[in-house]
């Protein structure tokens, strides 16, 4: 995990949990699964997942693995637990569209799509339905907005 290898034991801590794909023994992508909320940093907005779902988060393919489909792998491993599992639904942030695309091979449906502006200390954001409704009402949900449209001051949390 590089200069993130300090967050891991805390993450367990809180019920966190990591998967891992391995080549020849060693890590080359690994994800996080949470069950609790859980900061986002990209949105300055904090998920909490309702009972039987999940959040994926901070997946990460080390450099000479990218672009081999190990995001991919991981992404499919990590749903095939949480229905294994049971849970409902797991939800997932990508800004990326590689990423995006493994994210649709792996069963997610975008829900919402944002833009984001930073300005100074504050960070505007808005969001607007990218599917249905009501999945789009619950997402904005799980993200504790009140509008489409939220300005705040950023605010940089590490975990």
């Amino acid at each position: 995990m590089a200069h993130e290898g300090h967050l891991a034991a805390k993450r367990f801590a809180r019920g966190c949990r990591c998967f891992a794909v391995l080549d020849a023994g060693a890590v080359v992508a690994y994800g996080w699964l949470s069950m609790r909320p859980e900061w986002i940093g990209e949105l300055s907005l904090e998920v909490s997942p309702a009972t039987g779902e999940g959040y994926i988060w901070n997946c990460v393919t080390l450099a000479p693995y990218r672009r081999q489909g190990k995001y991919r792998q991981l992404l499919q491993g990590m749903v095939a637990v949480g229905r294994a599992e049971g849970l409902a639904r797991l939800w997932i942030g990508s800004v990326e569209d590689p990423a995006e695309k493994a994210d649709v091979d792996a069963g997610f449906a975008p829900v919402l799509h944002f833009t984001v502006t930073r300005m100074g200390p504050l960070r505007w954001l808005r969001a607007r339905p990218a599917s249905e409704a009501r999945l789009a009402a619950e997402a904005r949900d799980r993200l504790g907005l009140r509008s489409w449209s939220d300005l705040r001051r950023t605010r940089a949390v590490v975990h």
